[in-house]
């Protein structure tokens, strides 16, 4: 049985994700503020991140030679420039593969070389470790630059280096060009312990955004988000970073979660819209000593894991703010369900985006999915697969404009999880009821969806 959203099938626009984030659909002001600085109060202006990304876009054509499908890493923790980086990349045409700071050397080597990126960004507290693992993936020290204002180790900031650029026209795309050119490579370890790139299209992300945005009403030029969750990762990366421009709205960036910063932040900018994973709620409850105002929270959205309905309980006993839940996978760009402010359901984790279709399968003895299968190395053929109907607990298998093309296809001996007819097995086990609500999510072991370090 195939399974299908409650939301009407939306229509996705056909645009490369800088056009369509800097579409302005709310028509504000180019003196907007949309990201601020939460520890030091800096800001940038809509008409300021417009200009600043399409130099970044020309010093990385003009001055490095950068060149349409070229790759560009970034290492660092939330920085109020980290978004000129990421969309001035799109705009010269190029790919970005975002990297965790918190990786050992040899995960960063692994990607670096992996994704074969020519240029990096980071910040000063990695530059140790990239400039040494720069070296063996062959990147010279001039295509490195840094966040801030500091030359450290002949590595430039590339701020200063973009007053002498002018602005250039953002590539544009077919649709047939969105639907097939990476915008990312998001690294994660999938059902496998070797991180993998997962390669998403223009395609992907733009449909992710529209998917959200077609049913969130919460979200608008009004609101003030907290930006916390790590940009490294698909879920702010869609949600905070490229939420924001779409809407207009204002994000307080912070490097970190830190309970009483946090705390402050919201009191401080009134912050209304917040996306937070399960250990944050988790903390935040537990802290007593914690001085809170959370008058100007509107909304709550929690990833990752499933919440215990103990815990939102005793979230909204603290905090009277009820929380929403999302889930998806970084191959999915990444939201798969969310919950409708309206219509939040006790014991679900949301409802399927548009445009979506599920399937619930279960090997034939019940023995598990079928990524755990592959996991495990078991024969193929001796796997039957059966399609589960309402209230059956199986496999979540998705299809969908936002699945992502696929994984790198260097990466040997990787079995790509699609079936035959396109759907994407997700490695999760799930039930979906007669009213398409998707309850009892388990998140395979074997598959990483949002965990996210904070």
């Amino acid at each position: 049985m195939v399974f299908t959203s409650r939301f009407t099938e939306i229509k996705i626009p056909q645009d490369g994700i800088y056009k369509y984030v800097t579409s302005n659909p709310n028509n504000i002001p180019d003196d907007k503020i949309i990201f601020i600085d939460g520890v030091n109060n800096k800001n940038l202006t809509f008409g300021r991140f417009k200009n600043e990304s399409r130099k970044f876009a020309a010093l990385l054509k003009n001055r490095i030679g950068f060149k349409q499908g070229d790759v560009l890493m970034i290492l660092s923790p939330n920085h109020i420039d980290y978004p000129i980086v990421l969309l001035g990349t799109n705009a010269a045409g190029g790919i970005v593969t975002l990297a965790n700071p918190n990786n050992t050397p040899s995960e960063l080597r692994h990607q670096l070389i992996d994704s074969k990126a020519s240029v990096l960004i980071t910040h000063q507290n990695s530059l140790d470790v990239v400039v040494q693992v720069s070296k063996e993936a062959k990147i010279p020290v001039f295509n490195i630059f840094l966040f801030g204002d500091e030359e450290l180790n002949g590595c430039k900031p590339f701020r200063p280096e973009l007053i002498d650029e002018h602005e250039i026209e953002p590539v544009d795309y077919s649709l047939e060009e969105s639907i097939s050119t990476v915008a990312y490579l998001c690294y994660t370890s999938g059902t496998t312990g070797m991180q993998k790139g997962v390669q998403l299209t223009h395609m992907n992300v733009v449909s992710n955004l529209a998917q959200i945005a077609s049913f969130e009403k919460d979200l608008n030029s009004q609101s003030i988000i907290m930006g916390v969750l790590p940009f490294f990762h698909s879920y702010a990366l869609t949600c905070v970073v490229h939420a924001t421009l779409l809407h207009g709205a204002t994000t307080v960036i912070l490097p970190s979660f830190n309970a009483k910063t946090f705390c402050h932040c919201i009191r401080k900018y009134k912050i209304d819209y917040i996306h937070i994973v399960p250990q944050a709620i988790f903390e935040l409850v537990k802290d007593q000593s914690l001085e809170h105002d959370f008058s100007s929270v509107k909304t709550v959205v929690s990833s990752t894991a499933p919440l215990s309905n103990q815990l939102i309980q005793e979230f909204y006993k603290c905090f009277k703010v009820q929380i929403k839940q999302a889930y998806g996978l970084t191959e999915t760009s990444p939201v798969l369900i969310y919950s409708d402010s309206k219509n939040i359901v006790s014991g679900s984790i949301g409802f399927l985006l548009p445009n979506i279709k599920a399937k619930i399968l279960s090997t034939e003895d019940g023995r598990g999915s079928y990524l755990h299968l592959l996991h495990l190395n078991m024969d193929k053929s001796y796997m039957y697969i059966i399609e589960l109907g309402p209230n059956e607990y199986g496999e979540l298998c998705v299809s969908g404009p936002n699945i992502m093309k696929g994984y790198l296809k260097d990466v040997k001996d990787i079995e790509q999880p699609f079936d035959e007819n396109g759907f994407f097995h997700t490695g999760d086990l799930v039930s979906i009821d007669e009213k398409g609500i998707p309850t009892h999510l388990f998140t395979n072991i074997y598959l990483l969806t949002f965990i996210i370090n904070l």
